[in-house]
């Protein structure tokens, strides 16, 4: 499979053409809509959320419920562009109207994609860089994800994302919590954290990051159960899944570290104590005793849980603004203020959850087909056969 999305914060329109998915899977606006939901949650939010209640309308692909095999087409509506027609609109100014209506932005924010993208595109006026570089991208990436993830249930595998960390707040780790429990105890939560403890103190951390006009960050988890064995490949770098997965992860806005499995923790211990013993039973196959990798070795799935945790900077939009330089006057200046979240993390674990969807997706159906979903099941079933009785 394959997607491209496109438009801008205060576009018209987000939009993403997604192609490879197979015919005869069941999808729906509401399959997508939400995690759409999803993704608007969570402590610590701003005024951008109140604004917008995204909801897709799904333009091609999709016929009477079900996938044709063609690409298919997402769009979600910027409801904020009825505020920004002038500004963000396609048609040249009118004489006159340069001044009062474009804006220029020449001070680039520390943090943000301003002036690597304006010297990059030899943009005066940054807002044709922030406008795409912001996290409001993310909306169709979950959307695509949202896709991805009906893939994955429709054989029998299950994601969750959760929130491990909000500024210094850690949260307990229950390793015997399922997908399912990860699901219904981060839902409940206003951070999506499964340790009750920790969630007010992270709400309170958050709340101190915003009363001193601060931004705050964290690390978030994504773990899929019922992934097969297999998936990805060791014959070249490029087809490894565990590293497909981590680039997918950085892609988002504001990630600066990936962890799989015991991810740097198993540089700091014994090779007895960081790789997993392999274990058989009758009628179930190979296992592992342990899952300190995360559910790969060499570049493929072991058959366990696949386990990805994400590190996401705190948001570099700040109310307590840092120095920069006008490119203009090349005279420094606090840098300017744009509506944002003093903390986005709840948030991105959704994202995160969708990436990491999109990426065992995509493998799975590489190594199974991507035609008609009938086909895939009859080819998974022969391949878990085999496997099992290897």
């Amino acid at each position: 499979m394959r997607f491209l999305t496109a438009g801008e914060s205060h576009g018209p329109e987000l939009t993403a053409i997604i192609e490879g998915v197979p015919s005869q899977l069941s999808l729906t606006a509401e399959d997508i809509n939400k995690h759409l939901a999803r993704r608007q949650k969570g402590y610590g939010r701003g005024r951008r959320m109140q604004i917008e209640k995204d909801q897709v309308r799904i333009t091609s692909g999709v016929r009477h419920g079900k996938t044709t095999g063609a690409p298919i087409t997402l769009v979600v509506e910027n409801k904020d562009w009825t505020h920004w027609t002038k500004i963000m609109g396609p048609e040249p100014l009118e004489p006159g109207e340069e001044e009062e209506v474009k804006r220029k932005i020449s001070r680039p924010r520390p943090g943000h994609a301003d002036l690597n993208g304006a010297l990059k595109y030899r943009h005066r006026d940054m807002r044709n860089v922030l406008e795409r570089s912001s996290a409001r991208e993310t909306t169709v990436r979950v959307a695509v994800g949202a896709v991805a993830q009906r893939i994955l249930e429709e054989f029998g595998m299950k994601i969750a994302g959760h929130v491990l960390e909000i500024g210094d707040v850690v949260a307990e780790k229950n390793e015997s919590l399922t997908v399912e429990d990860i699901i219904a105890l981060s839902e409940a939560s206003e951070v999506r954290c499964t340790d009750p403890n920790a969630e007010e103190k992270m709400k309170q951390a958050i709340d101190d990051a915003k009363q001193n006009g601060d931004s705050i960050g964290g690390i978030v988890e994504v773990v899929a159960e019922n992934v097969p064995v297999g998936l990805g490949s060791f014959v070249q770098y490029d087809r490894k899944l565990d590293a497909k997965i981590s680039m997918s992860v950085m892609s988002i806005n504001a990630f600066k570290g990936v962890e799989v499995g015991l991810g740097f923790e198993a540089a700091r211990r014994n090779g007895s104590k960081v790789h997993d013993e392999i274990i058989y039973s009758e009628g179930t196959g190979y296992q592992r005793r342990t899952n300190n990798l995360g559910g790969f070795e060499g570049g493929m799935t072991t058959g366990m849980p696949v386990v990805v945790k994400g590190a996401m900077k705190p948001i570099p939009t700040l109310y307590k603004p840092l120095q920069s330089v006008d490119i203009e006057t090349k005279e420094p200046f606090s840098a300017s203020i744009e509506r944002s979240d003093s903390c986005a993390v709840p948030a991105a674990a959704v994202v995160c959850e969708a990436a990491v969807a999109w990426e065992i997706a995509d493998a799975f159906l590489d190594k199974f087909g991507s035609d008609t979903i009938p086909d895939i099941h009859a080819h998974l079933e022969h391949y878990q056969n085999e496997v099992r009785d290897f």
